[in-house]
């Protein structure tokens, strides 16, 4: 499994180039510190996905410990992307085959 999470993370990667909503620039460090879910306090999801998601699911692929069990990005993707759904179609995509990946029994 952790095989095909990492070639979704490659592919969300270049889905968020495509969909321009990749960022040269990395959040400031206390933007990194929230606690709140998913940082939604200190930056856009985009960010939060480029430069916290990604990394740490790679982190874990990396050191060859367990994936999670259960996620859900989504629910929240949809709602974040409601005005814009038709440009960001490929993003959702893929998070929802990550869910559908790391969600299975």
């Amino acid at each position: 499994m952790s095989e095909h999470v990492k070639v979704l993370l490659l592919e969300l990667e270049d889905a968020l180039l495509k969909d321009n909503l990749w960022s040269e620039t990395p959040p400031s460090a206390a933007a990194l510190a929230s606690t709140a879910p998913f940082c939604c306090d200190t930056m856009p999801l985009e960010h939060w996905l480029q430069f916290v998601f990604i990394p740490k699911m790679q982190q874990l692929i990396a050191a060859g410990v367990p994936l999670p069990a259960s996620i859900a990005i989504l629910p929240l993707a949809e709602l974040v992307y409601a005005s814009k759904l038709s440009t960001v179609s490929n993003v959702l995509f893929i998070i929802k085959r990550l869910e559908q990946c790391l969600n299975q029994p």
